[in-house]
């Protein structure tokens, strides 16, 4: 029996067309996908459009369309956008299709069976943007979503409820026991928070609105209309089949579930407690991604500064825009788009490490054997070498099955910086010139095969480019290929290399015009009170408050830096993946040692800075007058990554 591999993105909602932080999260499924395929899996990728709710009716209303009508629109439009970028899903679903509909009733049907939904009357302030209800001690500002900003509505209706803290205890051990289940491990901790802070039963019916599934025929209670997560969530079994023709069931649990960070809540806690109900197995792995800021500074359509992906996939080439966003940005952090970074990331990344050793593998070729490249001696003369490579490439797939794909690429390119290390260092032209016609043309055989193995690797997330540099190599990347050059670690067999025009020309200057905001309606009158000008400075929003992320950090190491009086060098574990390197200017009120193991609160969505030679990935909170500097610290020990606020 082959190997299955479950992967999915979550279903966009169709209130607003595709943008970078979409992209993004379909660019991952489809490169984990490809990952899958290439191994030899059976492998079944699934997204879609999350298409009911009261936020899409009221959208449709306010543009003289009916509901249907407006999704299908919207939902067109992803569809398009991931057809135009090849995304190789096996299917794109919707929320109003007649088979999922007809699956969500069927799960309904045996969550009630099984005791765990009952009727009942809900009262709550309901956000209808993001389709949620919150307690009082949540909101903002008595009547304002806590996640959002925006004006709650206070909600008063018949409810069918499901029991979700039936199934806290049940939740804790999955997370307990299963390492994994939850990715990165920072999100996973603030999930556990959550859950033990209590669950309530959750609503998971309507019926101030008409735009959603109706409950089963069996209830005999058609005003109620089902709650959108509970429909939106079931997508991932019923595009199985589940409640129809089940022939895909076997796929279930999913290997990876995609998310972004802002619904990793309903993920990895209403999800699984769903899945229980319904006696299915849970999920192997749900991965919450960060968000994306552009230039440092947070979308938004009144700044004017939404990267669509499409337009900057037009400009720089779509697997370059691939490549970039793969590598740019730890998995779980948030991500930086510019495009300076985007430009480096090509000229240095692609065009002078990859690109240029294809070009220096066939302008050797060409020189010392009229093109034609033989393996015969790369093992006699270059084994070191193999071996560094072969200690590099057994244990990078690891990086990639949970989700860091910017570690995985990392060591692909230290496997292509040993080859063109390795020209460097045996001057092939000098043992030309010498008479070692065997050892140069081994070095180019040497090459020849890190580089086929790394495009082997590198062929989920830049399958055009590899297929690509791999028939210039004389072979082709398929499951067959994968099992002898990076499994069993053959080499290449004799051949004569096809000439390419370079893979990345350089680009020099940015090829997209910069974002600009929209026009103001009318230029603000000057304050003229000087103290009531500050003042108005000084006062910020709700939203400008929920931009900043406070996270709390334990200091793993502490050192100080070379040369300055006043810095230390720390590595904080602030609950992600790896601990991150923060420069502080601390040094005067604090020794190093004094510091290890001690908790802090850290500013974890900071602009990277380059500080004294050293990249600093946030900074500490700090109180400080005339009496000196102290480190705002935690009351009680808390878990690192547990928000502050």
């Amino acid at each position: 029996m082959s190997q299955k591999a479950y992967i999915t993105t979550p279903i966009y909602y169709v209130n607003d067309v595709p943008h970078i932080g979409h992209a993004y999260t379909t660019i991952i499924a489809d490169t984990m996908a490809r990952y899958y395929r290439l191994r030899g899996y059976e492998t079944f990728f699934l997204t879609g459009t999350d298409e009911h709710g009261q936020k899409i009716e009221e959208a449709a209303k306010a543009r003289n369309k009916t509901p249907q009508a407006y999704a299908d629109e919207i939902s067109g439009k992803f569809r398009a956008l991931w057809d135009e970028f090849e995304i190789s899903y096996d299917k794109f679903i919707r929320t109003t299709d007649a088979e999922h509909k007809a699956g969500v009733q069927k799960a309904f049907e045996v969550m009630f069976a099984n005791g765990d939904i009952y009727k009942g009357e809900y009262e709550g302030h309901y956000c209808v943007s993001c389709e949620t209800f919150f307690t009082d001690t949540q909101l903002v500002d008595e009547d304002k979503c806590p996640d959002c900003g925006k004006l709650t509505r206070l909600v008063k209706e018949e409810s069918y409820f499901f029991k979700l803290s039936k199934y806290q205890e049940d939740l804790i051990k999955w997370y307990n026991n299963d390492e994994k289940c939850v990715l990165p491990k920072g999100k996973k901790n603030e999930v556990i928070s959550f859950v033990k802070q209590g669950l309530r039963d959750l609503s998971i019916t309507r019926t101030s609105f008409d735009w959603g599934i109706k409950l089963p025929s069996s209830m005999n209670d058609s005003k109620h209309v089902m709650y959108v997560w509970l429909d939106a969530l079931l997508n991932y079994v019923t595009a199985l089949g589940y409640g129809n023709d089940e022939k895909n069931m076997h796929f279930w649990p999913a290997t990876v579930q995609l998310v972004g960070k802002d619904i990793l809540r309903f993920h990895a806690i209403y999800w699984p407690a769903f899945l229980m109900s319904l006696g299915l197995a849970l999920p192997k792995h749900v991965a919450a991604h960060g968000w994306w800021t552009r230039n440092g500074e947070k979308m938004s359509k009144s700044k004017g500064n939404v990267v669509n992906p499409k337009e900057v996939a037009d400009a720089y080439g779509l697997e370059n825009f691939r490549y970039f966003m793969l590598r740019e940005v730890p998995f779980g952090q948030d991500g930086d788009f510019s495009q300076k970074a985007l430009m480096d990331r090509i000229n240095s990344d692609l065009g002078n490490e990859l690109g240029n050793l294809l070009n220096r593998i066939i302008g050797m070729s060409g020189k010392y054997s009229e093109g034609v490249i033989t393996s015969q001696n790369v093992e006699t003369f270059h084994e070191a070498e193999l071996k560094a490579v072969d200690e590099i490439l057994n244990n990078v797939e690891a990086y990639l099955q949970e989700m860091q794909t910017n570690r995985y690429l990392e060591e692909l390119w230290k496997a292509l910086s040993i080859a063109n290390q390795a020209i460097t260092l045996h001057e092939p032209w000098v043992k030309i010139k010498e008479g070692k016609i065997d050892q140069a043309l081994a070095l180019v055989a040497l090459v020849s095969n890190i580089l086929a193995r790394v495009s082997i690797l590198l062929h989920p997330i830049m399958p055009k480019t590899t297929t690509t540099i791999a028939r210039a190599l004389g072979f082709e990347i398929t499951t067959a290929s994968y099992d002898r050059f990076v499994l069993r670690k053959d080499v290449l067999d004799t051949f004569t290399i096809e000439k390419v025009p370079p893979l990345f020309p350089r680009i020099e200057e940015a090829l997209m015009l910069q974002p600009t905001p929209p026009a103001l309606e009318a230029t603000p009158t000057p304050v003229k009170n000087a103290k009531k000008e500050h003042q108005a400075e000084s006062i910020i929003t709700i939203d400008q408050f929920f931009e900043t992320s406070l996270k709390i950090g334990t200091i793993l190491e502490a050192s100080i830096l070379e040369g300055s009086d006043r810095l230390l060098k720390l590595k904080v574990d602030v609950g992600e993946n790896e601990p991150r390197q923060i420069v502080a200017g601390i040094r005067e009120y604090y020794a190093p040692e004094s510091l290890i193991d001690t908790q802090v609160c850290v500013v974890a969505n900071l602009k990277p800075a380059t500080i004294k030679g050293l990249l600093s990935q946030g900074m500490l909170l700090a109180a400080k007058d005339k009496e000196g500097l102290c480190l705002i610290r935690p009351e009680k020990p808390r878990a690192n990554g547990a928000s502050v606020g």
